[in-house]
């Protein structure tokens, strides 16, 4: 643990919590990629099925706890219960296309080849890529509201945060991990337009437009 991922978690949750607030309290999930929210509990559920089996710590269980609910809570808050809401006329990105080949790549390119690690390196490489539809929905329907953009920069700062984090390792430990880093490396550059369109208008108290 260091002081980068420490901040990461905290912007991770923040942004889980930002969404479910959002959700809860405006009754509504519009401008909500229901296919994002699908691939990130696909991820956390492949990553965390070592929860009975791989015990670090008090802090990290209860992590992953929170990470797996909240998950599936979206989901249900999406597809079920304000399902009304939910745009799905426009968040129409194929998930699948992401799906499929980092499974593919997971099983080609992992660190130890058993069902864990395969499983863990599938997380990995899918959370690099889960937030696409989500742009891309915020893309076609050419804006996003305030709330929506806050949880997307919290998100993206996250990811920026491990990034610095497993450079922190890399320096002071001589620790490092390539299909982490690299993945951690696409999933920030993803965000690198998003971010510079919330500094310039969300911060300035106008309304984010992205080009279609």
């Amino acid at each position: 643990m260091n002081i980068f991922r420490f901040f990461g978690d905290l912007a991770h949750l923040i942004a889980i919590v930002i969404l479910l607030l959002k959700i809860w309290k405006t009754r509504s999930c519009a401008g909500i990629s229901g296919r994002s929210q699908i691939l990130f509990a696909i991820v956390f559920t492949a990553r965390y099925l070592d929860l009975f089996t791989n015990y670090i710590s008090l802090y990290n269980s209860c992590m992953k706890v929170v990470y797996i609910v909240c998950s599936y809570t979206t989901v249900f808050l999406i597809y079920g219960k304000f399902k009304a809401s939910y745009d799905g006329n426009h968040d129409t990105f194929r998930i699948e296309f992401l799906i499929a080949p980092c499974a593919l790549l997971a099983f080609l390119v992992n660190h130890d080849f058993t069902p864990l690690e395969i499983l863990w390196t599938f997380s990995i490489y899918l959370e690099s890529v889960a937030i696409l539809p989500q742009l891309f929905l915020v893309s076609k329907t050419g804006e996003a509201e305030s709330i929506t953009s806050h949880y997307l920069f919290a998100l993206g700062s996250y990811r920026l945060l491990y990034l610095l984090n497993w450079m922190w390792r890399f320096f002071s430990q001589g620790f490092y991990d390539l299909i982490a880093l690299l993945s951690g490396v696409l999933q920030t550059v993803l965000y690198c337009d998003f971010f510079y369109l919330y500094v310039s208008k969300v911060l300035k108290g106008k309304k984010l437009s992205l080009p279609a």
